[in-house]
């Protein structure tokens, strides 16, 4: 037809210009997926898959990258990846890094989808609207994404004590739970699993109608009580843990010391606001309130204004203790 007579090349300052090959990383369990876009090769994106894992072949194929580049234009490039934060968390960006690679981890939120009803996905349509973000990002262009701040191996470690605790005592509540209802189906109410004379007073225990606990009730019991013994047991080993750790970090910084001098503030609290969020370094309270997820979400289109309220895409346990 007459218009495609007039049709202009394609475009290839996008990839000349930043002067670097721009790969992005599908994780799975199964295969990595690695999409590439480099200079001198067209508009066509290429795209490779490793075993998961494989580090050693997901290095060969960068190598493969830079050494194809290279032969088709005469420059040596830098590679620049890309990956969504997700399963594998982030020892993968840290191998990168420590072999001179630039790398980034984005939230996959962040990245402007379709808004069809029915929207294709797939690994390939993903690892490409990575590619085109992270080439957006180098370009300068503004809130096209948001890339994480990936904290140290320190950083990341010392949520742990919390987290565990949180997981510990969600457990300890399940068995006591458990343990209550058992006994209401017998008729017996009033029992506190939590009470240091548990074993005791189970022994004493009557059903509704009179009779003496089953046996083999009795028996499971004592079963969720060893359990729930054992919770306990571990959660003092954690608290002593998140103590110590309080105890040292005014060394690095005296913001915990400051927050367990607020009244009504102990120690988990502390631990928590400080090892999820407020370790980090923010410009102002309007970036705490974002990263909390206690940031507005307004709804503005013509005569229509009104709040949704907090957006809750932040980390969820410090907006929950916050």
């Amino acid at each position: 037809m007459p218009v495609a007579a007039h049709q202009s090349e394609a475009p290839t300052a996008i990839r000349t210009d930043l002067g670097a090959i721009f790969v992005s990383l599908e994780l799975s369990r199964s295969k990595w997926l690695i999409t590439s876009l480099s200079p001198g090769g067209g508009e066509k994106m290429s795209k490779h898959s490793v075993v998961a894992g494989d580090i050693a072949g997901l290095l060969a194929r960068f190598a493969e990258l830079k050494k194809k580049a290279e032969a088709r234009t005469g420059q040596c490039f830098p590679i620049i990846v890309i990956q969504e934060a997700g399963l594998d968390g982030l020892w993968i960006h840290r191998v990168l890094e420590a072999e001179g690679i630039e790398s980034h981890v984005v939230d996959p939120a962040s990245i402007a989808t379709s808004r069809r009803r029915r929207r294709a996905k797939t690994d390939k349509i993903d690892g490409e609207a990575l590619v085109r973000a992270l080439l957006a990002y180098k370009r300068g262009e503004p809130r096209v994404c948001a890339m994480l701040r990936v904290p140290t191996p320190e950083e990341e470690d010392r949520r742990r004590i919390t987290r565990e605790r949180k997981a510990l005592t969600n457990e300890r509540v399940r068995h006591v739970n458990r343990v209550k209802g058992l006994l209401f189906a017998q008729g017996v109410s009033g029992y506190e699993p939590l009470r240091r004379d548990r074993r005791k007073r189970l022994e004493a225990l009557k059903t509704g109608d009179g009779r003496p606990l089953p046996a083999h009730l009795q028996a499971q019991v004592g079963r969720e009580l060893d359990r729930l013994e054992l919770l306990l047991e571990q959660i003092k080993t954690v608290e002593a843990a998140r103590d110590a750790m309080l105890a040292a970090v005014p060394i690095v910084s005296p913001a915990p010391a400051m927050l367990l001098n607020l009244k009504g503030i102990g120690p988990e609290f502390a631990a928590v606001l400080w090892s999820e969020g407020l370790s980090r370094h923010f410009d102002n309270r309007r970036q705490v309130a974002a990263y909390a997820g206690l940031a507005p979400t307004p709804w503005q289109s013509g005569s229509v204004d009104h709040d949704q309220g907090v957006s809750k895409a932040g980390n969820p346990r410090l907006r929950t203790t916050l």
